[in-house]
C-alpha cells in the first residue's frame, strides 16, 4: 500500500507539471492567440503529453529494461489519444453545450472563464483515467515482458 501511495504522489507531481505546462499552452493559444478552443487543447494536451511521458516512465511507472519500448509507447499513445479525446468531449459540453446555451452564464461570466473552467474539469476527469488506465496497461506491459 506504501508503495501505491508513493506512485500516486509522484504521478501527481508529474501530472501538476504537466497541467502547468497543458493549462499554461492552452490559455495562451485559445485566449490571448485566440486559437480555436479545441484546437488550442490539441496542442496543449500533446506538449504536456511528451512532457507527461518521459517523465513518467522515468519516475512514476515501474518498468524492466527488457521491455519493449515500442510496444509501451504505442500504448501510452493509445491511451492518451482516448484521454485527449474524453477531455475534448468535456470541453465542448462545458462551453458549446452549457455555457453558450445558457443565458444567465453568458450575462454573469466570459467564454474565456467557459473554456479554462472546461479545460479544468477535463483535466481533472482524464488524470484519473490516465493513472488508471496506465497502471493497468503499462505496467502491464513490462510485467509481461519479465516472463
Amino acid at each position: 500500500m506504501k508503495k501505491l501511495i508513493n506512485q500516486i504522489m509522484k504521478f501527481g507531481v508529474v501530472g501538476g507539471l504537466a497541467f502547468l505546462i497543458d493549462y499554461g499552452v492552452f490559455v495562451l493559444l485559445a485566449n490571448k492567440l485566440e486559437i480555436n478552443y479545441l484546437i488550442a487543447n490539441i496542442f496543449s494536451f500533446t506538449l504536456s503529453l511528451i512532457f507527461n511521458y518521459l517523465m513518467s516512465m522515468k519516475f512514476v511507472f515501474e518498468r524492466k529494461e527488457n521491455t519493449d519500448k515500442r510496444k509501451e509507447f504505442v500504448t501510452f499513445t493509445i491511451l492518451s489519444v482516448i484521454g485527449l479525446g474524453i477531455q475534448e468531449l468535456i470541453i465542448l459540453g462545458c462551453v458549446d453545450g452549457i455555457y453558450l446555451n445558457n443565458a444567465f452564464l453568458q450575462e454573469k461570466f466570459d467564454i474565456d472563464l467557459a473554456k479554462q473552467a472546461g479545460k479544468i474539469i477535463a483535466t481533472g476527469v482524464v488524470m484519473v483515467y490516465n493513472f488508471i488506465s496506465r497502471k493497468i496497461f503499462i505496467e502491464g506491459i513490462s510485467k509481461g515482458d519479465r516472463k
